[in-house]
C-alpha cells in the first residue's frame, strides 16, 4: 500500500474510532450525612418524601447491599477520595484528618483534564488557605467547602478563605455552587468533577417552615426537623439534576449517591433504617448499610438492581477504570466494577470488604503527623468552634492484639471481632476457642439483621475469614506507619 494510501487508512480509522468513543464523562459523587439506609421513600420509609432519590432508584442503578466503609463520617469521605481504608492514612473517627501524602481521586482527574469542584462538607482536615490537606492541596481547583457538618445560614469558606455567612437553606446553598460550577466548566468545553457533600441531615436539625410543616403526622419535632432536612436534600439534589440537563450534560453525567454512614443510635426504632442491627458508630449493618445510587443515562439505559456489595472504597477505582487512567501505585482496599456499572455482568464481590473502627483513643501519645496550628479548623458549627483535627503519628505497625471493632463480609458471610471491651458492650458475653476472643460468623442471605451467630455451624469459614481479616489488618497497619509514603 503507497504511503498517501495508508495514511488514508489510517486517517479513517482514527476518525472512526474517535466517533465511536465518547467523550469522557463528567463525574459528581454526591453524600448526604448521617442519612440511614432505610431513610428514603424507595427503601420504604413511611413518612421521609425522597421523589428524586426515588426517581433515581427507576431509572438509574439501585445498589442494595452499598456499604460505608466507615461507620462515622470522615473515615469514610477519605476511604471515596483516596480508594482505601481511611486507617491506612490515620483518619480514624470524627474529627481525625486524612494525611497530605493521599493521592486523592480529584488529584488524578485534575492531571487528566478534568475540572475539579468539592461544594459542602468536607470533615477530612481543616478548609483554610494553609492547611496541607484543604480542598486545594488534594486536588480541588475551586471549593465552597465547611470543616464539619452546617445547618440553616452557614459559615462556608470559599477557596481557603475566612468563613463567610450564606444565608438559606444549606443543601440548596452547596448545590446551587456546584451547579454554576458545572455550567461555567461545561461553557469551556472541558469535563468536570464534582464532589457534592451535603451537610444534612446531621442533627442539631433545622429545616424550612413548609419543609417541616409536611411531617405534621410525625409526634417528634425534632424528626420532623430531621426529615425536612432529608427532603431539602432530595430537593437541592433535582434542582442539581435539572442544571445539568439545561447544559446538555445531563447523558454524560456519571452521578453516584450515598450516605457516609448510618443512622444515629437516638434515633434507632423512631426513624426506620431498614430494620438492621446497629446503628452508626458500630460495623453491624445499621452503622454500615446505607443507600447507594448510580445515574449516568448515555451507559445506564434501562433500570437496573443489585445485590452485590460495594463499598465507598470502589469508587475511585471504578472512576478511574471507566475513564481509562491508572490507579495510585500503593495498596487500595476498592475495587473496580466497571462491569457492575456498564452491563451488569457482575453478580458476585470478588473479595471481601474490610471494616475496622480503630482504638484511636491509644494513639494519643504518639507525635503529631500535622502541626496543631496547620490542623485546627475555622468553620464553626453548632458544638464546637473550631475542630482540632487530629493525626498521629504510627512508627511501628502491630502484627496481633489489633483491638477495636471490625468486620470482614463477603458475598454470603460476615465474620464480626471484637475486643473484650467491645465484645462486652456490643457483641454480647466474650466468646472464646472457635475460631478468638469476641467473634461471631452471620450469613448475611439468611440471617440480614445479624441476630444468629452460626460461627459453631461453619468453623472452617469463621477460621479462614479470621485470617484474611488479620492479615488485612497487618496490611492497613504497615500503610498506617507511612510506607506508603516512602
Amino acid at each position: 500500500m503507497s504511503p498517501p494510501r495508508l495514511l488514508s487508512v489510517l486517517l479513517l480509522a482514527w476518525s472512526l474510532a474517535s466517533a465511536a468513543t465518547p467523550p469522557r464523562p463528567n463525574v459528581v459523587l454526591v453524600m448526604a450525612d448521617d442519612q440511614a439506609w432505610g431513610e428514603t421513600g424507595y427503601n420504604g420509609h413511611p413518612h421521609v418524601r425522597t421523589p428524586v432519590l426515588d426517581e433515581m432508584a427507576r431509572t438509574g442503578l439501585r445498589l442494595d447491599r452499598f456499604y460505608a466503609a466507615s461507620p462515622v463520617c470522615s473515615p469514610t469521605r477519605a476511604s471515596v477520595l483516596t480508594g482505601r481504608h481511611a486507617n491506612r492514612s490515620g483518619a480514624f473517627a470524627p474529627n481525625y484528618s486524612t494525611r497530605p501524602e493521599e493521592i486523592t481521586l480529584a488529584a488524578l482527574l485534575r492531571a487528566a483534564g478534568y475540572r475539579t469542584g468539592h461544594f459542602g462538607k468536607w470533615h477530612v482536615g481543616a478548609v483554610k488557605r494553609d492547611s496541607p490537606v484543604n480542598p486545594a492541596r488534594m486536588g480541588f481547583d475551586e471549593y465552597l467547602s465547611h470543616d464539619n457538618f452546617f445547618e440553616m445560614d452557614p459559615p462556608l469558606s470559599r477557596n481557603g478563605g475566612a468563613p463567610e455567612i450564606h444565608r438559606g437553606e444549606s443543601s440548596a446553598l452547596v448545590a446551587t455552587a456546584a451547579a454554576d460550577f458545572a455550567r461555567r466548566v461545561r461553557a469551556e468545553g472541558r469535563p468536570f468533577f464534582i464532589i457534592l457533600w451535603f451537610g444534612s441531615p446531621h442533627g442539631p436539625y433545622s429545616g424550612l417552615p413548609a419543609d417541616v410543616a409536611a411531617y405534621g403526622a410525625v409526634p417528634d419535632e425534632d424528626l420532623r426537623r430531621r426529615y425536612a432536612e432529608i427532603t431539602a436534600l432530595d430537593r437541592a439534589l433535582g434542582d442539581f439534576r435539572r442544571v445539568l440537563r439545561e447544559i446538555g450534560a445531563g447523558e454524560d453525567t456519571l452521578l453516584w449517591y450515598n450516605s457516609d454512614n448510618g443512622l444515629p443510635g437516638e434515633h434507632k426504632g423512631a426513624s426506620f433504617d431498614g430494620g438492621w442491627r446497629g446503628a452508626k458508630g458500630s460495623v453491624f449493618e445499621g452503622g454500615l448499610r446505607v443507600p447507594g445510587l448510580v445515574e449516568w443515562p448515555a451507559v445506564i439505559r434501562s433500570p437496573r438492581r443489585s445485590a452485590v456489595p460495594v463499598v465507598t472504597s470502589d469508587l475511585l477505582p471504578t472512576v478511574l477504570d471507566l475513564l481509562g487512567l491508572a490507579a495510585p501505585a500503593r495498596p487500595l482496599d476498592g475495587i473496580r466494577l466497571r462491569r457492575l456499572i456498564v452491563d451488569g455482568t457482575i453478580t458476585e464481590r470478588p473479595q471481601p470488604i474490610g471494616f475496622w473502627r480503630y482504638p484511636a483513643q491509644r494513639e494519643r501519645g504518639n507525635a503529631r503527623w500535622i502541626d496543631v496550628d496547620l490542623a485546627r479548623g475555622t468553620t464553626p458549627t453548632t458544638r464546637n468552634p473550631a475542630i482540632d483535627f487530629l493525626n498521629y503519628r504510627h512508627p511501628v505497625a502491630r502484627t496481633e492484639d489489633f483491638g477495636g471493632e471490625a468486620a470482614w463480609t463477603d458475598n454470603r458471610f460476615k465474620l464480626y471481632v471484637a475486643d473484650a471491651a467491645e465484645a462486652g458492650g456490643k457483641a454480647g458475653a466474650k466468646r472464646k476457642g472457635r475460631a478468638g476472643s469476641g467473634v461471631q460468623l452471620f450469613d448475611l442471605l439468611a440471617d440480614p439483621r445479624e441476630e444468629r451467630d452460626v460461627s459453631a455451624d461453619h468453623p472452617e469459614v469463621a477460621a479462614r475469614m479470621l485470617r484474611e481479616l488479620h492479615a488485612w489488618q497487618r496490611s492497613v497497619e504497615v500503610s498506617l506507619t507511612g510506607a506508603d509514603y516512602r
